[in-house]
């Protein structure tokens, strides 16, 4: 095949020689919620020191009303701004859901089989879905999640129709992340599928949640274009994570000379030369700009983006979300104090 002719992005493809690992962690659910409960929850209450609302901050939760600070008021909640302006001290009041509904629109196509460093895409995903799914059922939260594989389903209307593989009802208990976890073992993998389509599990979204809820979308975002307006409509009365995940080889192209590269979802092969300057600048062109562009497109719709490698630390990368969220979160307090402030001079 002439490498000429498509410049194909590894992070669909394998390298011909090359075996993706097998999932080396085939054990029940119970051992991989206490593998996690070990390594990951355990830490994170120690960093965290049980304050998970840096986690999930702004989720579940709305701007009401300034007052004056009364005795016994959190102090964490008093807002320096409008105490500086107004000589007093002043609380910020939120009104808080006592329960999130939240749920996980997980992309299993065959790009998410991809791993080269440490772990592959999937099992990154199920560490991270289970450990979320743990730290708000323990809160009294529910969870549920919507799984997506890239499979088209055969009809009349529409013979080229992506469907959603399952359902998993937003519960809340311990046995309900057993039940996620070992739901998403077992989902096969795919030697081939048509092209991703998000538009699919996003809808299938916007069909099924219908109370407000906190939604993660987790996908490595490798689909046809079309999904953006599913997501604006999910944004409209929920609050959306995009979580994207990515291994270090889909963004720096190996030197290793000429190889066959397949595309992991629709089995195509090409032939190309990795040590050829003019394709190396190709590709880094092509990178940049797919990453410019979902940027851009999460950006318009006012969901935030986690990115999150497999080559690391899932404590650290939790970490380092929760300090991004705590720094949007103030950012946007600042914002709505002014807004908040100004409203109640104007009122006087």
């Amino acid at each position: 095949m002439n490498a000429s002719k498509s410049v194909k992005t590894p992070d669909r493809s394998r390298y011909d020689g090359e075996q993706v690992p097998p999932d080396a962690r085939n054990v029940t659910p119970e051992r991989i919620l206490q593998r996690l409960d070990w390594q990951v929850i355990r830490r994170l209450d120690g960093l965290l020191q049980g304050d998970y609302r840096s986690l999930f901050y702004g989720y579940g939760i709305d701007f009401a009303d300034l007052r004056e600070y009364q005795p016994g008021d959190d102090i964490r909640y008093i807002d320096w701004n409008v105490t500086a302006r107004m000589d007093a001290p002043y609380i910020r009041q939120y009104v808080e859901d006592r329960e999130i509904n939240a749920w996980f629109l997980i992309d299993l196509s065959p790009s998410m089989d991809f791993g080269t460093t440490h772990s592959e895409k999937r099992t990154l995903l199920i560490d991270l879905v289970a450990t979320l799914a743990r730290l708000l059922t323990r809160h009294g939260n529910r969870v549920g999640a919507i799984l997506y594989s890239g499979q088209v389903v055969k009809s009349g209307r529409n013979p080229m129709a992506h469907r959603i593989e399952r359902v998993i009802p937003a519960k809340g208990d311990r046995n309900h992340v057993l039940r996620l976890i070992n739901d998403l073992l077992k989902q096969p993998r795919l030697s081939k599928a048509a092209f991703t389509d998000l538009s699919a599990m996003l809808e299938g979204g916007l069909g099924i949640i219908k109370k407000r809820s906190l939604i993660f979308v987790l996908s490595d975002f490798i689909s046809a274009p079309g999904w953006e307006r599913s997501l604006q409509l999910l944004t409209h009365r929920n609050e959306v994570l995009a979580i994207r995940f990515w291994d270090p080889l889909e963004v720096e192209l190996p030197d290793a000379g000429p190889v066959w590269m397949e595309d992991a979802e629709t089995g195509e092969q090409l032939y190309v030369d990795t040590h050829d300057p003019k394709f190396r600048l190709q590709y880094a062109q092509l990178i940049q700009r797919r990453e410019t562009d979902l940027t851009t497109t999460l950006s318009r719709a006012g969901v935030e983006l986690w990115s999150l490698s497999t080559g690391e630390d899932l404590v650290r990368a939790i970490l380092r979300h929760a300090m991004m969220r705590k720094q949007v979160h103030r950012i946007r307090g600042k914002a709505i104090s002014e807004s908040a402030l100004a409203a109640t001079g104007s009122g006087r």
